[in-house]
């Protein structure tokens, strides 16, 4: 008579090997898509250029790359790594491998914001509009995102406590109450409106330049560094509240930096390059079949794969059908569904 054999626990990657792999990764794709693109760059023409003492030069290939391409890159850099990290943060604070940046309010408010901006900002009087100009839909998504955040906050606290479940439900109301905000607004607009908040609504890093950098950067990196600094209090929050209080965590405050911080992040970045979605989703999913579900390894990692994922998002954007670019949006989408799939197949063979 043969005993059947227990099923074995599947084996995960170390922390120092997921970085490697995802440094080495990150790397590889960022030299292809800096040489990718309607104006194709020769892979030795990089090296020139970043090894060249005068990159600024007015050569062709040096115009694209440092006027164009590079910024674009870094951006899809740091939007992916700030998704992919907002959305390990909020599944560690919900608890919830499903949950992800959108449940809090955030992407909602700001493209609600930014629509208003699209579709009403001409009716603003002509001296505000020549200051503002094309930077309005840009502060407007931000300030929306934030309002609808602190919004969503403030009704889900009870004597001081905010409840997640009534978090996630506020969040589900809003997201309605936005969606049908940004109808009415489209039924408006006139045909140019509805195509400027069609297209900011798929998402894109065209018009991507060194400010919207620039503005990115200091958020990404500052919240890069919080929220690793606190993953052994989401590794605590994952037994459940009671428990981690009992362990000594500031649950209280863990959530609301863990919000606030996601809703500063999405809020910049949903400003600058529209709605992207799935990647705060799926990278954290893909991070914790790599390595467990040790935060001190999810939230980098996430950050690494959301970025990978993105930066390869946006290379077939203006690859697939060159000269014309594909929203950015829309890509994710299709490549994010059923990688998402995939990995919840993967996860539940293992159960």
């Amino acid at each position: 008579m043969t005993s059947r054999s227990p099923v074995s626990a599947p084996r995960h990657l170390s922390a120092r090997m997921l970085a490697l792999i995802g440094t080495t990764t990150l790397v590889l794709a960022l030299a292809f898509g800096a040489t990718q693109g309607a104006y194709p760059i020769p892979l030795n023409g990089l090296w020139t250029l970043l090894t060249s003492p005068a990159p600024w030069a007015t050569h062709p290939d040096a115009q694209v790359f440092f006027h164009i391409r590079a910024p674009r890159l870094l951006m899809a850099l740091l939007s992916g790594a700030g998704l992919g990290l907002t959305g390990a943060v909020v599944q560690g604070l919900y608890r919830n491998p499903l949950a992800d940046p959108s449940l809090i309010g955030v992407t909602s408010g700001a493209a609600l914001g930014a629509g208003v901006a699209i579709v009403l900002g001409s009716a603003m009087p002509p001296e505000w509009w020549s200051f503002l100009g094309p930077s309005l839909p840009l502060l407007t998504a931000f300030l929306g995102g934030l309002l609808v955040t602190a919004l969503v906050w403030r009704w889900s606290s009870i004597q001081g406590q905010v409840r997640l479940p009534l978090l996630l439900l506020m969040g589900v109301a809003v997201n309605a109450l936005a969606a049908s905000g940004l109808g009415w607004l489209s039924f408006m607009a006139n045909d140019a409106q509805l195509r400027s908040l069609t297209f900011w609504l798929l998402g894109s890093l065209s018009g991507t330049r060194w400010n919207s950098v620039a503005w990115a950067t200091g958020p990404v990196l500052l919240a890069l560094w919080l929220t690793w600094r606190l993953a052994p209090q989401f590794n605590a929050l994952a037994l459940g509240e009671a428990q981690a209080r009992l362990m000594g965590v500031p649950v209280d405050r863990l959530k609301r930096h863990g919000v606030w911080w996601s809703a500063l992040v999405v809020g910049v970045l949903t400003a600058h390059i529209g709605m992207v979605g799935f990647v705060g989703l799926i990278a954290p999913h893909g991070v914790r079949l790599l390595v467990g579900a040790d935060h001190r390894a999810v939230l980098p990692g996430s950050a690494l794969l959301g970025a990978i994922l993105v930066i390869l998002a946006d290379t077939a954007s203006r690859t697939v059908v060159a000269p014309v670019e594909l929203p950015l949006g829309v890509l994710t989408g299709l490549l994010g569904a059923p990688l998402f799939l995939w990995m919840l197949r993967q996860r539940h063979a293992t159960v």
